[in-house]
């Protein structure tokens, strides 16, 4: 099997392509171009693994150079797209032109190509805020930000060429990954690295929303199992650990790990406009366990915690940690 994986330098994809390769899995990453030829977090991947690994460096925009990239593969995990909800406010055609042409590409190559499977990755977000819980796949999916829409209209165009054309297509919606080497426009690394760098007086938005994390291996797992599944094809499949936390609440944990104390400051600029922030996702998992037989490692509180003990330990490599500007807010 030969596997291409995109979106591969970033938080989850190198965490996947790592999985795979393990696996035993020819991994080609394709991964966005720049002309320092840098890898995002492959770049820190182990040697062993990282000779195995070929490299592609393209823009997922461009459908020449997705079509080359995916010549010869047996299986496509996208993880390609714009994610940072706040920067989808100043630059929303931005994530239209990736997230939506990104996937419309990938899955015309994998038509024209006769690729065996396409896992596509979704995200809790294009649920908005929970009207029922926990939420399964029926929900409603509302876009409460341009980053949701776009990922919605992703959804909908690699779900379209499985209708349409029979493009083995799954689409994989993980709810909130967190791990090691996540960006610090997450809350988790937020709340990390201004206390791994000292800062007991933190910046932070929202602490009432809840959302459902899941830790960074438990979705890599997820997206493999979907797709070793025949019966995933066609499928929405929700990756949630099914346990709901606050903002607040994890605050709380995260410190009582580091053993500090703590003062928080509200941050305007860290607050979504009223109408597009999501205030509760806690997702449903039965479907993904019945299909796959996939369940969280690191699901409930307890694992919550070893997830974030986890994650703590690497973000206090004093190595590790100088990759971030704590301080700054990051969107």
């Amino acid at each position: 099997m030969k596997a291409l994986v995109t979106g591969a330098d970033g938080f989850i994809g190198s965490h996947l392509v790592e999985m795979l390769l393990t696996a035993g899995v020819e991994v080609r990453a394709f991964c966005i171009y720049n002309s320092q030829g840098e890898l995002g977090w492959l770049d820190i991947l182990p040697d062993t693994l990282k000779k195995n690994v070929e490299i592609v460096l393209g823009d997922i925009r461009d459908p020449l150079c997705v079509y080359n990239a995916v010549k010869g593969c047996d299986e496509i995990y996208h993880l390609a797209a714009l994610i940072a909800i706040p920067y989808s406010y100043t630059a929303p055609s931005s994530y239209v032109e990736t997230n939506i042409i990104g996937t419309l590409n990938i899955v015309q190559a994998a038509r024209d190509l006769g690729v065996g499977r396409v896992i596509h990755t979704s995200t809790s977000e294009t649920y908005g805020t929970a009207q029922y819980v926990p939420i399964n796949e029926l929900h409603p999916q509302i876009g409460q930000s341009p980053y949701a829409a776009s990922k919605i209209g992703a959804d909908q165009i690699a779900l379209s060429y499985w209708r349409s054309f029979e493009t083995p297509v799954s689409v994989l919606r993980p709810f909130n990954t967190y791990g090691p080497r996540q960006s610090a426009r997450a809350v988790i690394p937020t709340i990390i690295t201004q206390f791994a760098s000292g800062t007991r007086k933190i910046k932070l938005g929202a602490l009432t929303p809840t959302r459902d994390f899941n830790y960074v291996l438990d979705t890599c797992r997820a997206f493999i199992a979907v797709a070793g599944c025949d019966r995933a094809i066609g499928e929405v499949i929700n990756a949630a650990s099914s346990f709901e936390v606050s903002i607040g609440e994890t605050v709380q944990i995260i410190a009582n790990i580091m053993g500090v104390d703590y003062i928080i400051n509200s941050d305007e600029c860290r607050f979504r406009p009223v109408g597009s922030e999501v205030n509760r996702l806690f997702g449903d998992n039965s479907k993904i366990m019945a299909l796959t037989g996939w369940e969280p490692e690191y699901g409930g509180k307890e694992g919550f915690r070893l997830g974030l003990k986890k994650t703590i330990e690497w973000f206090n490599d004093p190595i590790n940690l100088s990759r971030y500007r704590p301080i700054e807010y990051n969107i």
